[in-house]
């Protein structure tokens, strides 16, 4: 019989990491965190200016797209998987306060800092919200923009959270993101693994699939590019990255209508 993945183990998994970067974010994990990280995908130290330190320490995204975002003044952003609020953070000195951004996360421990330094830092133009990024607890057409950083590599509905995406984005709406895909199709056994899916190695979507599920409800990807500054530590990871070349990559696209 075939296998198939347990995805409440997955979710389960998947909190527990996140809930130990939360609290402990100077343990081991099996990817890099914190500023280093972050300035050696690109962020630039005029978007870091925006972002607590606790933020940027807890950060463990995968690459960089605000260039790709091109955020303007005023718009309204959400961020899928906002995790410690870094990017949240980020967007909120791009848009200004007469824009917004809304952060998503299922992760309680995630949500209870992001919001604790959202008060501490006064920002009135951001909000932190519990949810799952299969179902987005927003009305249709909400946002300008729909940002992610390491976040859909973890989901097993991903045809899902790019319909949900088109559905909150105003008409016209862009999403930027990074993620964690593969060049070629990973095997039944790793892709049933929830354990590999919590490492960001299971849910690699080979990069053609990935952009065919974006484009179905009715993206067009205007640039994507891969991010060789980003590198898996663990030795289970760096496998997969030689067996099936994982990787991270950054990408817009726009709804068509």
């Amino acid at each position: 019989m075939a296998r198939s993945l347990d995805v409440d183990k997955l979710e389960r998994e998947v909190k527990a990491v996140y809930r130990d970067v939360a609290e402990t974010p100077d343990g081991e994990f099996h990817f890099e965190m914190g500023r280093p990280l972050a300035a050696r995908l690109g962020y630039r130290p005029a978007d870091l200016e925006w972002a607590p330190d606790e933020a940027i320490d807890s950060f463990a995204g995968v690459g960089y797209h605000f260039d790709l975002a091109d955020l303007r003044t005023g718009e309204d952003v959400l961020d899928l998987g906002s995790g410690s609020g870094m990017d949240v953070f980020v967007a909120a000195g791009h848009v200004g306060e007469n824009g917004s951004v809304a952060g998503l996360d299922m992760t309680d421990e995630q949500l209870a800092n992001a919001r604790r330094l959202r008060d501490e830092m006064g920002f009135q133009n951001v909000s932190f919200e519990r949810g799952y990024v299969e179902e987005l607890p927003f009305d249709d057409e909400t946002f300008d923009v729909v940002v992610s950083n390491g976040v859909i590599n973890l989901s097993a509905a991903k045809d899902r959270v790019f319909s949900e995406m088109r559905r909150v984005l105003k008409p016209g709406g862009r999403i930027a993101l990074s993620d964690i895909v593969s060049e070629r199709r990973l095997s039944e056994g790793i892709k049933t693994d929830a354990d590999l899916w919590a490492a960001c190695i299971g849910g690699a979507e080979q990069v053609d699939d990935y952009a065919s599920m974006i484009e179905t409800p009715g993206f067009e990807i205007d640039a994507l590019r891969d991010n060789s500054q980003y590198e898996f530590t663990s030795d289970r990871a760096k496998g997969a990255c030689h067996t099936y070349g994982v990787k991270s990559i950054s990408l817009t696209a726009r709804s068509q209508d």
